[in-house]
C-alpha cells in the first residue's frame, strides 16, 4: 500500500458525504477554497496544534486552518502572546502571518456538515494525521483542541481514547510526545465562559515550558 502523504489532496475523494458537501459549497460559493485544508506552519515545529475539522466559513472558505471564523481570532492571538506566531492576522488569510516553531492541522481535512464528522470519516482521514505527525522531526508537544481532537490524536498514535483524561488542561503522553488538551476555542465556548482567554493561554504557556525544558 502506498504511504499516505501528510496532506490530503484538495479534491480528496475518500469520504463521499464530505465530497458531496464540498461540491454543494462550491456551487453556492465558487470563489471559496472548497477543498481539503492543508496544515499550516513551521515544518520544523516542536508544537503541533490539532483541531477537529475545517469550518464551512473558516478554512473551507480560506484554505488555511482556523482562518475566517471566530475560533481563529483567539487561537492566533494566543499564539502571538506565547511566541508561536508573528505578523498580522486577517480573517480572509490576506496577511503575512507566520507560525514560529508551531504547526496547525486538523484530524479531518474536509469541512463536515454541521461541523460534525462521522466516526468513519475520522478513521478514513486518520492516515493523513499519522503522516503529518511522522513528518515533524522535532515535534515534542501536541495541543488538542476539544475532546474529539484528543481522541483522534491518541488513535493516530496507536493509543486508546482512554489513555489520557478528557477535559480542559488534561495532560498525557503518547508516542513520545506530551499531549495537552484544551476546550475548543469556538464561539460557543468563549461566549458562555466555558473557555476564557486566560484559560486558553495557560495551555500554551504550559506547552512553551515543556518545549523549552
Amino acid at each position: 500500500m502506498t504511504p499516505f502523504p501528510p496532506e490530503a489532496p484538495r479534491d480528496c475523494p475518500l469520504c463521499p458525504r464530505l465530497v458531496d458537501y464540498r461540491h454543494e459549497n462550491a456551487r453556492r460559493n465558487p470563489d471559496w477554497w472548497n477543498g481539503a485544508a492543508p496544515s499550516f506552519g513551521d515544518p520544523q515545529a516542536r508544537l503541533l496544534v490539532a483541531g477537529l475539522a475545517p469550518g464551512r466559513t473558516g478554512a473551507n472558505r480560506t484554505g488555511r486552518p482556523f482562518t475566517g471564523d471566530h475560533a481563529g481570532w483567539l487561537l492566533y492571538e494566543t499564539l502571538h502572546r506565547t511566541g508561536f506566531a508573528r505578523g498580522g492576522y486577517d480573517p480572509d488569510g490576506k496577511d503575512a502571518l507566520e507560525l514560529v516553531d508551531c504547526m496547525i492541522t486538523n484530524a479531518v481535512r474536509c469541512a463536515p456538515p454541521g461541523n460534525k464528522p462521522l466516526p468513519v470519516e475520522e478513521a478514513t482521514c486518520r492516515p493523513f494525521l499519522q503522516a503529518r505527525l511522522a513528518a515533524l522531526p522535532r515535534l515534542k508537544v501536541i495541543v488538542t483542541l476539544g475532546d474529539v481532537s484528543r481522541r483522534n490524536v491518541l488513535k493516530a498514535l496507536g493509543r486508546p481514547a482512554s489513555a489520557m483524561a478528557a477535559g480542559h488542561g488534561s495532560e498525557g503522553e503518547a508516542g513520545g510526545y506530551v499531549l495537552l488538551n484544551s476546550y475548543h476555542c469556538s464561539r460557543l465556548n468563549t461566549n458562555t465562559g466555558r473557555l476564557t482567554a486566560e484559560m486558553f493561554e495557560a495551555v500554551f504557556r504550559r506547552a512553551r515550558a515543556l518545549i523549552e525544558a
